[in-house]
């Protein structure tokens, strides 16, 4: 097609087989956005259109992809804010009548639907780093690195020492967002299957976040493009080991949880939810 559709933060260049969406650069702009640059999205990694009001006098256009087409979602996992989705176009209202038309020409040409075998979207490209509150996290492409911080790094992951890990090595990574509690980045390694520790702090395979640190627009593009890579080495999904908690650690997370809470880093209802959840796991 090759009509343009802009909108708030980003604009979607429509072409015969794919989309191309440029995200803006600016103080307002998502920090997430501005990482991205812009992406192009072949159709075949889309299987459907919505528009939806939104607030404000806005409407909303949204592409959804399939599942594992992208890996960027796929390492986000669901865990993204609205504002923070890159599949989401927020247009004036005055502008819903085109983008409804460019809606109604985009549905018949989404043929494809369902799980995606391969990634169809490129991940952001690298190399790629970031800093965690334990340590400084980097990818060549070939291999990630961490970089422990004496400030921060447990005694555990001290005494294991900094650490380098082979994409051959990986079966996949798991990302919790920085911006609730407990967010990490874990390397899941195929010779630990299953058997790798469930607490992020004590994990030599794990960079933890923290306030300030691990942020989405760094820890998540970084998760996308180790997840590619080893994908592309057809490395098969290692499973999140799973299993149920000390007492005492859970104990000890409640009452740091209710410290964050008190100096008012946590909400109300984020302090009920996570206490719940560390509750579930004994």
């Amino acid at each position: 097609m090759g009509d343009v559709l802009a909108g708030f933060h980003a604009a979607w260049e429509f072409e015969s087989d794919s989309v191309l969406i440029r995200y803006e650069r600016g103080i307002r702009t998502p920090k997430l956005f501005q990482s991205l640059g812009e992406r192009r999205v072949p159709l075949a990694a889309l299987e459907g259109v919505t528009l939806t009001p939104g607030k404000r006098g806005t409407v909303v256009l949204r592409a959804e992809p399939r599942p594992g087409a992208d890996p960027l979602l796929e390492a986000a996992a669901g865990q993204l804010k609205d504002g923070s989705d890159p599949y989401r176009l927020v247009v004036p209202a005055e502008r819903a009548t085109l983008a409804e038309y460019y809606a109604d020409e985009l549905r018949p040409l989404l043929t494809a639907s369902g799980p995606a075998e391969r990634f169809l979207v490129a991940a952001p490209e690298g190399p790629r780093q970031f800093k965690a509150y334990d340590g400084k996290a980097s990818f060549d492409g070939r291999a990630v690195h961490f970089r422990w911080s004496w400030t921060g790094a447990s005694t555990a992951k001290w005494k294991a020492g900094d650490q380098s890990f082979a994409v051959a090595d990986l079966g996949g990574v798991e990302w919790r967002s920085p911006e609730v509690f407990e967010g990490h980045l874990r390397l899941l390694r195929r010779d630990l299957a299953g058997a790798q520790p469930t607490q992020p702090d004590q994990d030599p395979a794990t960079v933890v976040f923290g306030l300030g640190y691990g942020p989405v627009h760094e820890s998540l593009p970084f998760a996308a493009a180790v997840l590619e890579a080893l994908r592309a080495k057809g490395a098969g999904v290692v499973p999140v080991p799973s299993g149920r908690r000390d007492p005492a650690d859970i104990a000890e997370r409640i009452r740091h949880l209710g410290e964050l809470h008190q100096a008012g880093l946590v909400t109300d209802e984020e302090f009920s939810a996570k206490k719940a959840e560390l509750l579930a796991e004994l």
